[in-house]
C-alpha cells in the first residue's frame, strides 16, 4: 500500500472536501481517503499501486474543476 498527499488549491469548506474524497474513493484501489477541516488544502489517499497509480488519482481531482499537486510521503 502507498499513501500520497494531495494539495488542493483552493480552500473547500467540510462538504467541498467530503465530496472530493468520496469520488476518490470510487476509484478501484482505492482504500482510504481522508481529510481534516483544520487543513482544508490536504487529501490523504492510501492506495494499491498495483490496481491505481497517483496520477490517476489526482486525475479525478482535477476532473471535479480542482487546481491540486500531488505530495508525495
Amino acid at each position: 500500500m502507498v499513501d500520497v498527499l494531495v494539495h488542493v488549491d483552493e480552500t473547500l469548506d467540510h462538504d467541498g472536501l467530503e465530496n472530493v474524497t468520496e469520488k476518490i474513493r470510487e476509484n478501484q484501489g482505492i482504500i482510504a481517503a481522508d481529510f481534516h477541516d483544520d487543513k482544508p488544502h490536504l487529501i490523504m489517499v492510501e492506495y494499491n499501486p498495483d490496481a491505481i497509480n497517483s496520477s490517476s488519482i489526482l486525475h479525478t481531482v482535477k476532473a471535479q474543476g480542482l487546481h491540486a499537486e500531488l505530495v508525495g510521503l
